[in-house]
């Protein structure tokens, strides 16, 4: 899909269009709504996309070192040499001919050392937004800003209520269906979900974990930012698979 070349920030005449993220919203499964704005922005410093792999080995200590670790050391170094010496010719002599023969060795094997792959949390992307104005710090730094934190903050928070009283509201409304109690016990709207494209791949749906806003940016005489570099840190809604990967460079 390719986005149309417009939207909210700055002016980036003569940057390559890859070089610009384009931010926007989507619903759950990634698609854009159609009443979205579109952000423009660079990436600078570093901007990285981390994958957390959990490899885990439930094997592990299943050998005699973690059964009994002082005498698999002392077998394995030959350290209860000494001992064997103390115990007389009929125990020590079997002592010493073990010592000589677990001298070296181990319990650990391919088995016990074998990792399995027990999940993973959504993919991370950490960068840093930077906005600058050219003609209009209005338009292109204090909009796009504005947009952001629309879209990162809750769409609305209920005063108050608990399930108790949800409870309550929806008896007393009279259409008792699912609908409503659902409404009533979850009052509230969580933030937005976003797609980011950047170099020809769209990262999408994901939510905002982190964001900040340096206030001592630069500004001009009417408080407006004229520059400013906002770190925020991007996670995909869920894990990604080798398919998800594909589909954001447009694989089929």
């Amino acid at each position: 899909m390719v986005l149309p070349f417009d939207g909210l920030g700055p002016l980036w005449d003569g940057i390559n269009p890859h070089l610009i993220a384009t931010i926007y919203e989507v619903d759950h499964v990634g698609e854009q709504l159609d009443d979205s704005p579109l952000v423009r922005c660079l990436f600078v410093d570093d901007a990285n996309l981390e994958a957390t792999l959990n490899w885990q080995s439930p094997f592990d200590g299943a050998g005699p070192e973690a059964r009994a670790p002082t005498l698999a050391a002392m077998l394995q170094s030959g350290a209860i040499q000494p001992i064997a010496e103390r115990l007389g010719d009929d125990v020590g002599g079997a002592t010493r001919e073990v010592s000589e023969t677990a001298r070296g060795r181990t319990g650990i094997t391919k088995l016990n050392s074998t990792q399995v792959f027990s999940g993973m949390p959504p993919v991370r992307l950490q960068a840093t937004i930077m906005l600058r104005a050219w003609r209009d710090p209005g338009a292109e730094v204090e909009a796009p800003l504005d947009q952001l934190m629309r879209w990162v903050l809750p769409q609305f928070l209920a005063p108050e209520g608990t399930l108790l009283t949800a409870a309550l509201d929806w008896y007393q409304r009279g259409e008792r269906d699912v609908n409503g109690f659902i409404e009533a016990a979850m009052p509230s709207a969580a933030p937005s979900l976003l797609a980011v494209r950047y170099k020809g791949r769209t990262y999408a749906p994901m939510v905002v974990e982190n964001i900040g806003v340096p206030l001592n940016s630069p500004s001009d005489r009417f408080g407006r930012f004229v520059q400013i570099q906002i770190p925020v840190t991007f996670s995909t809604l869920t894990a990604l698979d080798r398919h998800d990967w594909d589909a954001m460079k447009g694989v089929p």
